[in-house]
């Protein structure tokens, strides 16, 4: 049976991976960032590529319009979603606690909690009423181990996890499913948007190890949303081979 998939944060990384897989298996796609220009561009390559239905607009889950506009607009264009994909996310800055500045953690929790929040109250109650749907939640491993310099990223992926395990009970006996997709190391844009654009910092992030693609976690929300519909993958916690946890990493010594 075919899907319509609503991706935010789609424009890069994981979202664009996501929207990719999807398409191969002629799904219909609805994909919503705040860069437009690149947003447009993915939906065009999607389109000529596998032909499928593609409804591509600005979507900033912090604001409560553009939440709604978007919605609607994938809803008039595609239906109603069945598979919400919560991508949309963003760390900011690697300080400790108390140097934090109150536009960054305000724009993450806004963006990483309230967003969430936010998209999934739009999408979710039309599910139910259709009587099918999945929602995705891109956590973090970063909701299960806090580390030095990471205190309100971490703060707002423990509180994903939260509402994530809450909303699983409150679902229960309905046709939503629900999962959290926790990954470690992913090499995206996330380590340039944390340090602001620079590039050789966000490179050396991923020095000396092979880290995880946006494809590698797109597999693994394809993987769960194909299960049979009985089923319900709760969490999937992916690393790289390099990767232990927060705080062990394999580094390869660079010849």
């Amino acid at each position: 049976m075919g899907h319509h998939v609503l991706i935010s944060g789609a424009s890069s990384g994981i979202g664009a991976a996501t929207a990719h897989l999807a398409a191969e298996r002629g799904w219909a796609l609805s994909i919503g960032a705040r860069r437009l220009e690149r947003l447009q561009a993915l939906a065009r390559e999607i389109q000529k590529s596998y032909g499928v239905s593609v409804y591509a607009a600005p979507l900033d889950v912090r604001h409560a319009d553009s939440v709604r506009n978007f919605v609607q607009g994938a809803m008039a264009h595609n239906g109603v979603p069945t598979v919400l994909v919560n991508n949309a996310g963003l760390a900011l800055g690697l300080r400790p606690l108390l140097d934090t500045p109150e536009a960054d953690y305000q724009t993450m929790f806004q963006t990483n909690v309230e967003g969430v929040i936010r998209l999934t109250q739009a999408v979710v109650p039309h599910m139910l009423q259709a009587g099918r749907g999945h929602v995705i939640m891109l956590g973090s491993i970063a909701g299960w181990e806090a580390y030095e310099g990471g205190s309100v990223y971490c703060a707002t992926k423990f509180a994903l996890r939260a509402l994530t395990q809450s909303l699983r009970q409150e679902l229960l006996g309905t046709p939503i499913r629900l999962t959290s997709i926790d990954p470690g190391m992913v090499e995206t844009e996330f380590s340039l948007v944390r340090f602001r654009g620079d590039q050789e910092r966000a490179r050396k992030v991923y020095e000396g190890l092979t880290p995880l693609r946006p494809e590698d976690v797109a597999q693994a929300i394809l993987w769960a949303v194909e299960q049979p519909e009985h089923v319900n993958v709760d969490v999937i916690i992916l690393k790289p081979r390099d990767q232990a946890s927060v705080f062990k990493v394999h580094r390869r010594v660079q010849g």
